[in-house]
């Protein structure tokens, strides 16, 4: 193995987080900062919040739905339809 290589390595690193606990354990620098820890965050608290996406999927499906209902044009349709968009256009 080679000599020299590797970091040094600290036993009693300090961790500090921004809610203001510390914990010692061991790393390659003596300090450092995070920010957040498992004494703040929210999954580990039991504090977490489920954000309702004002019923996206519900919208989606409707949507799905109401398209499911109607019949499909028919190629001539589609076609006159371009042609009206692109003369409008000119």
């Amino acid at each position: 193995m080679k000599q020299d290589i590797h970091p040094k390595y600290y036993e009693k690193a300090k961790v500090s987080c921004v809610c203001g606990a510390s914990i010692t354990l061991g790393a390659t620098k003596p300090n450092l900062n995070v920010e957040i820890c498992s004494e703040c965050h929210p999954f580990y608290t039991g504090k977490e919040k489920i954000i309702d996406t004002a019923g996206r999927v519900e919208k989606f499906k409707a949507r799905k739905t109401e398209a499911g209902k109607k019949e499909p044009r028919k190629k001539s349709e589609k076609k006159a339809a371009r042609k009206e968009k692109q003369a409008a256009k000119k």
